[in-house]
């Protein structure tokens, strides 16, 4: 007999993922006790949670682009992007039951009990860490903090739960967890070689700069659009968010920042997966050697996603090094993020307003006070009063 797809409640889900996240030690013994079957585990959590990183790599590499010193953004066309996501979410999938089922074949080598459920139960409540910290990276300059963040708290979770969902003995579940995650390494590189095969490491990709990603029909990315939505429902935006046109956000591009002129200006607003991004981007120069460039982002249907990543666990970097430094910190409830090269005179400081919109200066210039200084200059206080502009009602 099949297993029936409930409707997932994202009430539900969000207390699990609170749960595992906050309170691991409470949360295994619950998980371990709770009836389940491997289609219920896939409908109701792991369908939903493993489309985080693929919706965050597309809207990542098609809509917002990476950013390329002196060229602009580098983008993958939207229908590259789109099935690399697509794949990779398929093959996340695929992972995570691979895992489960060595997991299962391993039971009994460390003194535990066999059993399929338990099994892809801990790997898919482990991998949560990795799920939810790939939704930071969707703030510019914290994609490697995010995988390493999942990355520590995914051992963590999977040598708490252990000793609970497949019986081993607690002084055991170390090395139960050190050959899981040589055998889930091993996958999870045979998996990106495929994901690798098909995006041909640069096949089918355009090098498009400094402009509007080119138009891709995705009427067959209806399952995908449903599971967008079902995030957005999940994190608190209900996918139900259009974020500002394109008219409305450039007005917010000033004149002139620190005192140099606008030499170019550009907005638009993109649309995939049943979620909408709007971006406004404008270069500041003197003529000659300085230059500054800011970048407006309303995240709209990612709404959530982003307040969920700036309030996720505290999040926190501090790295230094001869020549410079970066780093990551709260400030009066807003996430900052500033990275400087004393040998260069350059960096970048950002900062996210209202949990919806990123606001970022890079360029060259004496000190990172001069980029702060610019960031204070634009009406934040006019971006963060539309908020709630374009939300509906769930």
């Amino acid at each position: 007999m099949q297993d029936q797809a409930a409707p997932v409640d994202p009430n539900k889900l969000i207390a699990r993922i609170k749960g595992i996240l906050l309170t691991p030690r409470t949360e295994w013994p619950l998980i371990a006790a709770e009836p389940a079957s491997i289609g219920s585990l896939y409908t109701g959590y792991i369908l939903i949670m493993a489309a985080i990183p693929a919706v965050i790599r597309f809207v990542s590499s098609s809509l917002i682009g990476v950013p390329v010193p002196f060229l602009g953004y580098y983008r993958i066309d939207v229908g590259t992007g789109l099935t690399l996501a697509v794949v990779s979410y398929v093959l996340s999938l695929l992972g995570v039951f691979i895992v489960a089922l060595i997991v299962e074949a391993l039971a009994p080598t460390f003194s535990g009990e066999k059993s399929r459920v338990q099994a892809l139960k801990v790997v898919a409540y482990s991998y949560t860490a990795s799920w939810v910290a790939a939704i930071i990276g969707i703030i510019p300059g914290l994609v490697l903090l995010s995988a390493l963040l999942g990355l520590i708290y995914g051992l963590y979770l999977l040598n708490l739960g252990l000793p609970f969902t497949m019986k081993c003995p607690p002084e055991k579940s170390i090395a139960y967890t050190a050959v899981t995650i040589i055998a889930a390494i091993i996958v999870g590189f045979v998996l990106n070689l495929v994901i690798g095969s098909v995006g041909g490491y640069g096949y089918g990709m355009r090098h498009n700069f400094s402009g509007p990603p080119p138009h891709a029909g995705i009427g067959s990315g209806a399952q995908i659009q449903a599971v967008g939505t079902l995030i957005g429902t999940a994190l608190g935006s209900g996918g139900k968010v259009e974020s500002l046109p394109a008219d409305r956000i450039k007005p917010f591009l000033p004149a002139t920042l620190d005192g140099l002129q606008r030499t170019q200006a550009a907005a638009e607003r993109n649309a995939a997966l049943g979620m909408q991004l709007s971006k406004a981007t404008a270069t500041y120069s003197d003529g000659s050697n300085h230059t500054l460039n800011l970048e407006i982002t309303d995240t709209g249907s990612l709404k959530g996603l982003v307040g969920f990543a700036a309030g996720w666990g505290g999040v926190e970097q501090d790295s230094e090094t001869d020549t410079g430094y970066e780093k990551t910190y709260n400030s009066g409830g807003e996430l900052v993020h500033e990275k400087w090269d004393r040998q260069s005179q350059s960096g970048e400081y950002g900062v996210v307003i209202a949990d919806r919109f990123t606001v970022k200066v890079s360029g060259s210039a004496p000190s990172i006070d001069i980029l702060k200084h610019a960031i204070a200059t634009i009406d934040t206080g006019g971006l963060a009063a539309l908020r709630n502009e374009g939300v509906q009602a769930n």
